[in-house]
């Protein structure tokens, strides 16, 4: 039988997560390699998502580094252009499984005020049938007590559900599970897979 639910993660899936290059163009990549190995801002984003404050967590970490304290504010204040593009092929197939009445959950590492602040630019995640944001719930991918929230929350088998992520971890986890699961390197292998489980035509697929 198909899979009753489609779950995304976001980061590399719909929305490029891709804070090193962001970096690398605006500072250079030895200072950005520099920079991200004496402030530990990476560990503080992993902070946010699990549900430390978002602007305040980078102030803090700004203010424990003045001398990179410019460099860590763009964390927050040009967090938009370390998140994008958004994957348009990946979102309309999103957009075309809602629309055929297929449920879709947005499963992520996100923190909650960095949710928020992604939402002034991106409306488009809001569009879920259920949203499951770690730095709301406390629980970051992997951690199984976060797909067992998920399974209690939906009330959906795990092999009913086909999850979308881009990393490996995280697939292996869901899959421990029982979850279907496809680890995302484009949006046209996604395209492929939701064919193959009998969930769009490779018409509705943009195959």
């Amino acid at each position: 039988m198909k899979p009753e639910a489609v779950i995304f993660d976001i980061g590399n899936v719909l929305l490029r997560w891709d804070p090193e290059g962001f970096y690398d163009r605006e500072i250079g990549e030895d200072r950005r390699r520099a920079l991200f190995a004496e402030t530990g801002v990476m560990e503080v984003n992993d902070e946010v998502d699990a549900g430390a404050p978002f602007r305040a967590s980078i102030e803090d970490l700004a203010a424990r580094h003045p001398a990179w304290a410019a460099e860590i504010m763009m964390w927050h204040d040009r967090w938009h252009d370390l998140a994008s593009p958004p994957i348009t092929g990946a979102i309309r197939l999103r957009d075309t499984l809602r629309a055929k009445g297929i449920p879709v959950f947005a499963l992520t590492n996100f923190g909650d005020g960095s949710w928020d602040h992604a939402l002034l630019r991106y409306g488009f995640l809001a569009d879920f049938d259920r949203l499951y944001i770690s730095g709301r719930l406390r629980l970051v991918k992997p951690d199984p007590a976060l797909y067992a929230h998920v399974e209690a929350d939906c009330g959906i088998a795990p092999d009913r559900l086909l999850f979308a992520d881009d990393r490996a971890d995280n697939i292996a986890a869901a899959a421990r599970r029982g979850w279907r699961t496809h680890q995302v390197e484009s949006w046209e292998g996604l395209a492929r897979r939701l064919v193959a489980e009998d969930l769009l035509t490779e018409d509705e697929a943009g195959l």
